[in-house]
């Protein structure tokens, strides 16, 4: 090889930070505003999700369940046992959104387990050089499903003690004056209610957000190494994040259904 031919060899391969940038570079939309491959994995997740657990149901039995069936129902235990020990009112909605929130962040969360280059160079023959598998390493899409809960947060709390008790509590709690001093408490009242209500998606999102995104990173910054040492330390990292990814998963949902449970009790 002559000279020139090796300095163009070496000026085509990446270096440490392209390599880094490009793997954490989104697949964006014509005008980049939003992110489509956070959109389209999680979407395709969702539907994963949702077809396992039809199908499931559409084959579950009295008799002998099978694996799936055994899969299905060791999920929906642990997620009533976290129900019923925080959520004390009595709801049709809580079980299956809490059932939803854990299978789907984990399996959000779960693509980290694919190796970083799989996915990226598979779409890279269909003209796709951009993608980010793990849709809960977005901070976009944590804030989103945390903007959901706080939805979720204000609806339970509407109505369980109607629209006036919900206003009323905004200006009365956490101090509950009378008189005079009410009324001067009141606009201190709203601040610490807004506070307090806008401080628990932010923690939601930035707990999932940290610890996923970092995962994310680690994954790569082992790609980076020579194939021994990627097995070296990739395999006690893959092991050690398995529990990483269904504690968020888990701390996700459990910390949901707190919230909610807070948010019908009446003070």
């Amino acid at each position: 090889m002559t000279t020139e031919n090796a300095a163009g060899a070496h000026h085509d391969a990446p270096t440490s930070i392209e390599y880094i940038q490009h793997h954490l570079s989104h697949l964006k939309s014509a005008d980049g505003a939003y992110n489509l491959d956070t959109f389209w994995v999680s979407a395709i997740l969702g539907l994963i999700f949702l077809g396992v657990f039809y199908m499931a149901s559409r084959r579950a039995t009295a008799g002998v369940p099978g694996k799936l069936q055994n899969f299905v129902e060791a999920v929906m235990e642990l997620v009533n046992e976290v129900v019923n020990s925080a959520f004390h009112a009595k709801s049709k909605v809580i079980a299956p959104l809490a059932i939803t929130i854990f299978c789907w962040v984990w399996l959000m969360n779960a693509m980290d387990f694919l190796p970083v280059d799989l996915l990226p160079k598979l779409l890279g023959y269909a003209g796709v050089h951009k993608l980010r598998v793990v849709p809960t390493a977005d901070v976009n899409h944590t804030f989103g499903m945390s903007f959901g809960v706080m939805l979720c947060i204000i609806g339970f709390s509407i109505k369980a003690k109607g629209l006036g008790g919900w206003g009323k509590e905004l200006l009365t709690a956490p101090f509950h004056a009378h008189g005079f001093m009410a009324i001067v408490l009141a606009p201190v009242n709203f601040i610490f209610q807004m506070i307090e209500l806008l401080a628990k998606p932010l923690s939601l999102s930035l707990r999932l957000f940290g610890n996923m995104y970092a995962g994310e990173l680690l994954f790569i910054l082992i790609a980076l190494l020579p194939w021994w040492a990627q097995w070296l330390l990739g395999g006690p990292w893959v092991i050690f994040h398995i529990l990483v990814v269904t504690l968020q998963a888990f701390v996700f949902m459990a910390l949901t259904v707190v919230y909610l449970s807070l948010a019908v009790e009446k003070h």
